[in-house]
């Protein structure tokens, strides 16, 4: 990534002002040189198609190409067989954005609330069809955990007609346990809309433990929003899909073009049947890997790891570090991808979000961020206590070769490199190595309201219930001075 393919392909994200760009972008700016990034962007499953199912893919190219598919309801109806569901109350989009665009136009009348940071389809989405948008921001203070109660608290002092929530939120992966859910749903019934977008809740620890998909047919006013590229690694597909109510799923449908999902769409799900012991399989290998980058995140100094339990970790980098320096130099010079969130309504440039990838690549992402930060101070992290060696065997006529090695614990340390460019942090005192706490918050913006008082303590995201209340934020309305970093988007907040 060195050179002038580097600085075209750098050069793209500073001119984007939404989202990261597409691979097949980056892929032409580099001259071909994105199959060699380490991608901490995008967050897809990585176990999952199996090599088998690529080749089986790939060897069916010329006919998923040459024919028109299945119509939807006939892909529908297979992907609820697999699932359970009645087909009768579910709609599935070329991808949740196309059903978010659908959800808006024929649901949203006027408003629509929701937490933020969050995914930005649920807040772009509205403003560009000219509803208020309410935003009610997230506490750094308390992890941006979504307190239940300051929310409705929050909808009904704004009036809004939509609430929304991602459970996991994207890009903390806080997640709320499903009674909490049920508890809002409950005080939200007069609404004309929930909306609780669980498109990232295959990968957290108790998965479909967490759903409300089953209870959202029994509702009038609920869509439960599910994602099936991200699950099965397969964003290029572009397919997911609703669950809610016959009618309003049927409206929904309705909405639909007869031939919104593709060819490979359609293939995909009707060789899942064949598989679900790997699907199984990789989204218990997405938990484990989780918890790994955590916990090698955490061994560089400076670093705020926010518990996930999503397939990301959203993480606030050392005090003087900025996002986008970062992102541009640990691509340019170490091919590693991670998402800056500076242009996230809610989050900053300190903050970067990092998919969950295998141990391999996270050692890589460390010792990158490691370079990049520090110049290489971590040199190792701590690895377990070797293994004790096995007994002796008590007969002297037992070949040797018979005996159990001891395995080799992996090293972890930076690479070394000629010319290192001079780290971000060089200056950093000593005391700044230890973990960094949350920032108090800054006087908040007009167009975002912090939680109320008295909110009740949230479990620690599928840790340990939380023992004590923490301390909440004022309610009082946000101060002038937030900027989005997108003009539309900041004149369309200051007139909500």
């Amino acid at each position: 990534m060195a050179g002038s393919n580097g600085s075209n392909v750098t050069a793209l994200f500073r001119a984007s002002t939404a989202h990261s760009p597409s691979y097949f972008t980056l892929n032409r700016a580099g001259g071909g040189a994105a199959g060699e990034i380490v991608d901490f962007c995008i967050p897809c499953n990585p176990y999952f198609p199996t090599p088998g199912m690529f080749d089986e893919l790939g060897s069916r190219l010329r006919e998923i190409l040459t024919y028109y598919p299945s119509s939807a309801d006939t892909i529908t109806a297979e992907l609820c067989q697999l699932l359970g569901l009645n087909p009768q109350t579910v709609a599935m989009g070329n991808g949740s954005t196309e059903l978010i665009t659908w959800i808006d136009h024929l649901l949203v009348r006027e408003s629509l609330a929701v937490p933020v940071p969050t995914f930005g389809r649920w807040t772009d989405q509205p403003m560009e069809t000219g509803k208020r948008v309410d935003m009610l921001l997230l506490p750094e203070a308390r992890g941006f955990a979504l307190d239940p109660s300051s929310f409705v608290q929050f909808v009904r002092s704004r009036g809004s007609r939509v609430a929304v929530i991602c459970n996991p939120n994207n890009p903390d992966g806080g997640l709320l346990p499903k009674q909490q859910v049920l508890s809002l749903l409950d005080q939200l019934q007069d609404l004309d809309l929930v909306v609780v977008d669980e498109s990232f809740l295959e990968f957290a620890d108790e998965g479909q433990e967490t759903s409300v998909a089953a209870e959202a047919v029994l509702r009038t006013n609920v869509i439960v929003l599910r994602s099936l590229g991200k699950n099965f690694g397969l964003h290029g597909v572009r397919f997911g899909y609703l669950v809610a109510n016959p009618g309003l799923a049927g409206k929904v449908r309705a909405a639909l073009p007869k031939w919104n999902l593709n060819s490979f769409a359609e293939t995909v799900v009707f060789m899942l049947k064949e598989h679900r012991e790997e699907y199984a399989g990789s989204l218990t290998q997405v938990c484990r890997d989780r918890q790994e980058m955590i916990w090698r995140l955490s061994q560089l100094p400076g670093l705020t790891v926010y518990p996930s339990q999503g397939n990301f970790v959203y993480v606030r980098l050392p005090e003087g570090a900025d996002g986008a320096i970062l992102r541009d130099r640990l691509l340019a010079e170490h091919g590693v991808l991670v998402r800056e969130c500076g242009n996230k309504i809610g989050s900053s440039s300190r903050f970067v979000r990092l998919v969950v990838r295998p141990e391999q690549d996270v050692v890589h992402l460390v010792t990158a961020m490691d370079q990049v930060l520090y110049g290489g101070r971590l040199r190792s992290a701590p690895v377990p206590a070797p293994a004790p060696e096995p007994p002796q065997p008590m007969l002297a006529q037992i070949p040797a070769q018979a005996r159990p090695e001891p395995q080799p614990q992996p090293v972890f340390q930076a690479q070394p490199q000629q010319q290192m460019p001079a780290p971000m942090l060089a200056q950093v005192p000593a005391q700044s190595q230890s973990q960094a706490q949350p920032l108090p918050l800054q006087n908040p913006p007009l167009a975002l309201a912090q939680e109320s008082p008295g909110g009740q303590p949230l479990a620690a995201r599928g840790l340990a219930p939380a023992q004590s209340a923490r301390p909440g934020p004022t309610a009082a309305a946000m101060a002038a001075g937030y900027t989005s970093g997108t003009a539309a988007v900041d004149r369309l907040i200051v007139q909500a």
